[in-house]
């Protein structure tokens, strides 16, 4: 027998004007977890989609084998019954439902028709103990934070007796701890036998878990490596994905910082379901013209609830405070007014609340300020095109069209699509929310070019990251937050993880000057 419980040959997969996989071979062994490397569009998520039957038989040529046997997929279905399961990185979950309902939807306890509830919890409580989850079975999967449905998921596969997992992005908008504890469960999962591929940007992660690594680019196999044999170092895995050594994960800068253009004073928000619940207590902050300031905090600080409450009041209730653009004070009561005092902000979220995906690219440039191309409430379309193959060029976009679905985008070329649209409005303060989230380096530098070009330009840069190297990298001044609290004030040459992680796991106000 095959010492491979997974081969794919040959494997080619073409869409209009694009060839996304061009004669890709993957070779899984068996109880080892695989990692899948590649910048955004290398074509790793359309590989995985291909071997789980979202493209079926015959979309593709090729040839896949699995314990040694020909495998022509047709459906998802029939994938998952061999034992091949994927979790996307957009979690598949209904929150209106339990834990129990979610675990066995569409794979139901049930004889004859009817669902035999007792049998359900019993195996779901067998399975959330598994995967080391402690919560009833009939908690609503809405109530549960990122990090525990990641874990429902994995309980999901579970219960359809897997064999390869397939995890896509699994710890992208997970913390570090969440992140920790999936990484040790994977590691455990290997012990008992259980084959894995990880597709992951974290290269860090993938040095912890990985047994083997095959890179992608462009569509081809550049390499497959073996972690201990071959002396794997992130440089080297980095030089492979993008074709090149990238020296400096981060762009060299001389900021030239001005005069305070944006202050925000007293600010406090309440949740807004649970009226009594503060979630932003008494923040104030203050950015220069030229300047990139962070936002740094563990998850539930309230960095995104600070940034959305001041776009236009987005989130939250009786929200008080001040909000001061070049020393005069500004109305934010609403979106569009923050947008008219020069206000932006890109979303942590761009396929949620960043983009409309099944528009094309053109439409979602130039949505943020349709006054720039209208004559009399009518949209110039020649206008239009005009913009958006303008940032196109500027921000490197790679699509055949401007007309492309943006939905048909990779993550890195999606991102540079909403940084598009919000540069088009030609604000002065942008607030990024994890603006390199589930990208890969090469893309992420290109982005860390793009906001460097914006602060040269005098804008006025918050950003918020999970990724404490990137906020150091990138920011000249940090602030850190802690339940909701401005727990620290730091500049770039003091900043040292230590420091933040200190201030981070903080309640008390403190200034370090």
């Amino acid at each position: 027998m095959s010492e491979f419980i997974l081969e794919m040959r040959g494997i080619t997969k073409e869409f209009p004007g694009v060839k996304a996989l061009d004669n890709v071979n993957l070779k899984v062994r068996e109880g080892e977890i695989h990692a899948l490397c590649g910048e955004n569009g290398a074509g790793k998520s359309t590989l995985m989609k291909v071997l789980s039957g979202v493209y079926p038989y015959g979309t593709y040529s090729g040839e896949i084998l699995f314990k040694g046997e020909v495998c022509k997929f047709k459906n998802i279905k029939q994938s998952e019954e061999l034992g091949i399961v994927i979790i996307h990185q957009e979690l598949a979950l209904i929150p209106y439902l339990s834990i129990a309902e979610n675990i066995f939807l569409g794979n139901e306890r049930a004889k004859k028709g009817i669902i035999n509830w007792n049998e359900t919890i019993v195996k779901t409580k067998e399975l959330l103990q598994k995967v080391g989850l402690d919560e009833s079975p009939h908690t609503l999967v809405g109530n549960l934070g990122v990090g525990k449905q990641q874990l429902v998921e994995i309980a999901k596969a579970l219960s359809k007796e897997v064999k390869l997992l397939i995890l896509d992005e699994p710890t992208a908008a997970l913390n570090e701890d969440d992140s920790e504890n999936l990484l040790n469960l994977l590691l455990e999962f290997k012990k008992q036998g259980m084959s894995a591929i990880i597709i992951s940007h974290k290269l860090n992660e993938i040095s912890k878990v990985a047994d083997s690594i095959t890179i992608l680019r462009d569509g081809k196999t550049i390499e497959t490596l073996d972690m201990k044999r071959d002396n794997v170092t992130e440089d080297r895995i980095i030089r492979g994905m993008v074709g090149r050594d990238l020296t400096n994960r981060y762009p060299v800068r001389n900021p030239k910082i001005g005069d305070v253009i944006f202050e925000v004073k007293d600010w406090n928000v309440y949740h807004p379901l649970h009226s009594e619940r503060k979630v932003i207590d008494n923040v104030s902050i203050y950015i220069r013209k030229g300047e990139i300031v962070g936002i740094a905090g563990l998850m539930g600080a309230g960095r995104t609830e600070l940034a959305m409450s001041v776009f236009g009041k987005s989130y939250g209730r009786k929200i008080s405070g001040k909000v001061f653009k070049n020393g005069s004070e500004i109305d934010v009561s609403d979106v569009s007014k923050a947008i008219a005092n020069g206000i932006a902000y890109v979303s942590e979220d761009r396929k949620g609340n960043g983009l409309i995906l099944m528009e094309d690219i053109r439409k979602n440039i130039t949505l943020s300020r349709l006054g720039k191309i209208a004559k009399k409430f009518v949209v110039d379309e020649n206008k239009e095109i005009i913009e958006a193959e303008r940032f196109r060029d500027q921000l490197k976009i790679k699509t055949p069209s401007v007309f492309q679905k943006t939905e048909a985008l990779s993550g890195g070329n999606q991102q540079k699509v909403v940084l598009s649209k919000w540069i088009f409005a030609e604000p002065d303060i942008l607030i990024l929310d994890e603006p390199t989230r589930g990208i890969d380096v090469g893309a992420k530098y290109e982005i860390y070019t793009i906001i460097h070009q914006l602060a040269e330009e005098g804008k006025a840069i918050l950003m918020i990251s999970s990724e404490l190297p990137e906020i150091l990298g990138m920011c000249d001044r940090i602030y850190v937050m802690s339940e909701g609290r401005i727990t620290g004030e730091v500049n770039r040459d003091e900043a040292t993880q230590e420091k933040l992680m200190k201030l981070m796991t903080k309640t008390t106000v403190r200034r370090v000057v």
